[in-house]
């Protein structure tokens, strides 16, 4: 602070930075046409050149201007030398010749030295931006004062030379000129563009010493240097102790206010001003406050009265209010309100036709939104970046690349957002060589070296399915910087590309760590992977979590606990979550039927459509899904009702059958055996049947045994994907089951040299918060001995209590006796012997499966369930099987 208050430049660190920035090189800038040029000989019509020149009152153009030579102010330089000179320089300035000014400070270096004279030459050189020319003026005068120095200390500061202007303050401190309440704003002003907080403690000091702090536009940009610096409690001290405030003072703490978020306190700072101070509103006022409402909903009505106020203040032309009003509406209103605020608008600019982009791509209007872009008369990175953005929104990724492309071959600026969004947008297109590229481009120009921009890169990796290198980039992130966004984005890629066992474990250590902040992105992640995982436990502690942060309040945290709750067997503490949630979505709704549909609790989702509808909340596509599957579920057969539904889909809920409609309409009718009609129904699709369709009809046959109808079924399968691994896998099945063993044996060969890989049938447990996985025959377990002698005994007590193996499920040329060897080691008997020898007596297990439980599976855990006297929940991708005594919920395995 020393280095201020006792102007010693020797003794400050800033001083000694200054230095280093200084610069006597004279600027460049380009200036409009000079008075000089028009009043050149070479011109043969000097007055159609100068009839738009506006001259002040004292000269007069009758005289100045003639017809037969160029005019001369001789005649001004010749009288009155000060008052002339200054009237030169003024007229200089109005016309941005720079030649005029240059002229008059040839004849004043004639004269004896005027410091009002070289003060108005000093702000005549600064408004032509000649910086360095004002600056050598100064350096020249023998006695400057207070306002030679405050002039340049001010042109300095607002031309982007910051530093020189801190350091003429010190020379003009150590020159033993005392700065007025002018300097200190022109001082403060190169603060606040340079964001030095510590400096401005250290004038705020001086302010203090020199007695100034009472003079209000001083205080003023104190006020405003702490905004910038986000020093919020400081700029309300500073404003309570002000013995005078203005409009500027009010209109600065309202600013920092809405900067802050506090948007509350920001609307009654303006009634207070209003009803306290007893003054008006400008421009400014209500830019910021119109700002505030944009911001929260709750406030829509106040930026509609903010409207009308401005309308009766006369501020309805100002640019900076329509533009904060074309904000306001985008949030709040209809896309015509927007439009007829557009084109009523007398003046444009760059942030209106952005405004107007961004307000046509959050309506949705993508084609109006190109199209304004392409009638802007003026483009900007902000205005490129509201196209891209809204491309992004939109899930138009490619585009949104296109135009990047553009915007790299006409040089336009890329900033951070540009950088961010282009990577979300390459994500959405999950295009891995487009995602290397853009990798690229960014690490050969040095843009990825910041923490948002890495961590949008580490988050395009692994949409694209980049996860070893999004682990390079997460293992070199700093510790000194945020790592809390790396993480979530860290452990949502893991659970995006399946590995969800890596996702909790990196959460874990997040949390172990304290670096994670669970946020609401984070816990929706969590508990989907909790859902998917069966991790009750763990799910339930994410809960808790999320009711202490208040995330539960979320729809989307909300509906999340829901599908967790669900998925893993909970549905009573499914509901409870449903039922107090404080509100609900269409996808709220959606995941409650989703987990009755899962449970198999056919009627329970129908009563939950019946209440829908007496509510009057419109379903959705999915919805329809959920509704059609649930009548596969239901007590009795309602398959008229079923059918009836989905025939009056799109007339009664404007939403047309899809193919997965189809799917799941098709499974309904052959659940109940009404195959012949489901084929029918298939066939008379409006557009073609793909092989899924013809699986779900296949799953029927084998339920029922309907051999005829199956091998039409094969033929079409076989017929629309014959290169698919999963027809390979169908032939090879049915040359087994039709002891073909030789052919089935050169299908699985074709299969291996295309390197086809079957998905491996994967069975797993919740044991102490971990996950134990089996597969078919697996030996990897640290218990494995103990296993399988468990699952012996077990065997050995089924087939006492009446259990039959069924070999038909071994496809396999083997020994009747290998094909029980086989049989007797599928990954589901391994996980529940397991589950059985680890857990205490009479307590229920869980066991999830990543593939249909085989019907020998479904048939030995029945009997599990009498021999052990427990219940046995088995969730696979057909939902929840529930042994008990010997019986199962469900009307058949497959």
């Amino acid at each position: 602070m020393a280095a201020i208050i006792h102007h010693s430049p020797t003794t400050s660190a800033t001083n000694s930075l200054l230095t280093s920035h200084f610069s006597e090189t004279s600027s460049s800038l380009s200036s409009p046409p000079r008075i000089s040029s028009f009043l050149s000989p070479s011109n043969p019509n000097p007055i159609a050149k100068t009839q738009n020149l506006t001259f002040s009152p004292e000269f007069n153009p009758n005289t100045a201007i003639t017809f037969s030579k160029p005019p001369s102010f001789q005649p001004l330089l010749n009288s009155k030398p000060t008052c002339n000179y200054s009237h030169l320089l003024r007229l200089s300035v109005r016309h941005g010749d720079s030649e005029l000014a240059k002229t008059a400070h040839a004849a004043i270096l004639k004269l004896q030295e005027d410091i009002y004279l070289s003060n108005t030459l000093i702000s005549a050189y600064l408004k032509l931006h000649h910086l360095n020319y004002a600056r050598r003026v100064l350096e020249t005068l023998p006695s400057p004062d207070v306002v030679s120095y405050t002039a340049i200390i001010s042109g300095f500061a607002k031309s982007n030379r910051e530093n020189e202007a801190i350091e003429l303050f010190l020379e003009m401190r150590d020159s033993g000129i005392v700065p007025n309440e002018y300097s200190f704003v022109a001082l403060l002003t190169a603060c606040m563009r340079l964001l030095d907080l510590e400096l401005g403690y250290q004038v705020h000091a001086l302010v203090v010493k020199l007695g100034l702090l009472d003079c209000t536009f001083v205080a003023n940009a104190l006020m405003g240097l702490y905004s910038k610096c986000g020093c919020l409690d400081f700029v309300i001290e500073l404003f309570d102790e002000m013995p005078f405030k203005d409009i500027a003072s009010w209109n600065t703490v309202i600013s920092s206010l809405v900067k802050e978020g506090m948007h509350d306190e920001a609307l009654q700072s303006f009634h207070d001003m209003l009803t306290i101070d007893g003054l008006t509103a400008d421009y400014f006022t209500l830019s910021s406050l119109l700002s505030a409402c944009s911001a929260t909903g709750l406030r829509v009505g106040e930026g509609t009265e903010l409207h009308g106020y401005a309308i009766k203040l006369g501020y309805q032309n100002i640019l900076s209010v329509n533009n904060a009003l074309l904000r306001l509406y985008t949030m709040f209103g209809n896309v015509e309100d927007v439009s007829n605020l557009f084109n009523r608008m007398p003046e444009k600019d760059v942030f209106t036709w952005t405004e107007m982009i961004t307000a046509y791509m959050e309506f949705g209007l993508v084609d109006l939104a190109e199209e304004a872009f392409d009638m802007m008369p003026e483009k900007n990175c902000v205005s490129y970046n509201a196209l891209l953005g809204g491309y992004c929104r939109t899930d138009q990724g490619s585009k949104a690349l296109s135009l990047f492309r553009n915007m790299v071959e006409e040089g336009i600026e890329l900033d951070d957002f540009t950088l961010t969004t282009v990577l979300k947008a390459c994500g959405l297109t999950m295009q891995k060589r487009t995602s290397e590229q853009i990798h690229g481009f960014l690490l050969k120009f040095g843009l990825g070296r910041n923490d948002h921009i890495e961590a949008a890169l580490l988050d395009m990796c692994t949409w694209c399915g980049r996860v070893p290198d999004a682990e390079k980039i997460f293992n070199k992130w700093p510790y000194e910087q945020e790592r809390s966004v790396a993480l979530t984005s860290m452990v949502c890629g893991y659970a995006r590309n399946g590995e969800l066992e890596k996702a909790i474990s990196l959460f874990s250590f997040g949390q172990l760590e304290e670096s994670l902040d669970l946020d609401e992105i984070a816990s929706t992640t969590i508990l989907g992977i909790c859902g998917a995982l069966g991790l009750h436990k763990f799910g339930e502690q994410i809960h808790c979590c999320s009711i202490k942060k208040g995330h539960l309040s979320d729809v989307k945290v909300g509906n999340s606990t829901i599908s967790m709750y669900s998925k893993c067997g909970e549905m009573k503490d499914a509901i409870k979550v449903f039922d107090l949630m404080p509100l609900h979505d269409i996808v709220s709704w959606n995941s409650l039927l989703a987990g009755h549909v899962l449970h198999r609790q056919g009627d329970d989702a129908l009563g939950i459509w019946k209440k829908m509808k007496k509510l009057g909340v419109k379903p959705d596509s999915i919805t329809c899904l959920y509704i059609i599957s649930a009548y596969r579920h239901t007590t009795s057969n309602f398959v008229d009702s079923c059918r009836s539904f989905f025939f009056s889909m799109e007339s009664t809920y404007n939403i047309p059958p899809t193919l997965e409609h189809y799917a799941h309409f098709v499974g309904v009718l052959g659940y109940w055996g009404l195959l012949e009609e489901a084929e029918e129904t298939i066939y008379k699709m409006p557009f073609p049947p793909t092989a899924s369709v013809w699986r779900v009809l296949l799953d029927s046959c084998r339920m029922h045994l309907n051999v005829s109808v199956g091998k039409r079924v094969s033929r079409e399968i076989l017929s629309i994907e014959p290169h698919d691994p999963s027809t390979f896998i169908l032939k090879s099945n049915l040359f087994s089951a039709s002891g073909r063993w030789h052919c089935s044996e050169l299908v699985r060969e074709e299969m291996r040299e295309r390197g086809f890989q079957k998905l491996p049938g994967r069975s797993w447990i919740i044991q102490d918060n971990k996950v134990h996985s089996f597969f078919a025959r697996d030996k990897s377990h640290p218990l494995t001995k103990e296993i399988y002698s468990g699952l012996e005994i077990l065997i050995m007590e089924c087939l006492k209590a009446g259990y039959i193996p069924d070999t038909s499920y071994v496809l396999h040329e083997v020994e009747e006796h290998q094909k029980k060897d086989f049989l007797f080691y599928h990954s589901a008997k391994l996980a529940v012997t397991y589950g059985l020898l680890m857990t205490k007596p009479g307590k229920p297990l869980r066991v999830m499966k990543n593939i249909l439980l085989c019907g020998d599976c479904h048939t030995f855990l029945k009997h599990v369930s009498v021999v052990t006297k427990r219940e046995i929940h088995v969730r696979d991708p057909s939902g929840f099987h529930c042994f008990s005594d010997g019986e199962c919920k469900c009307k058949n395995p497959r």
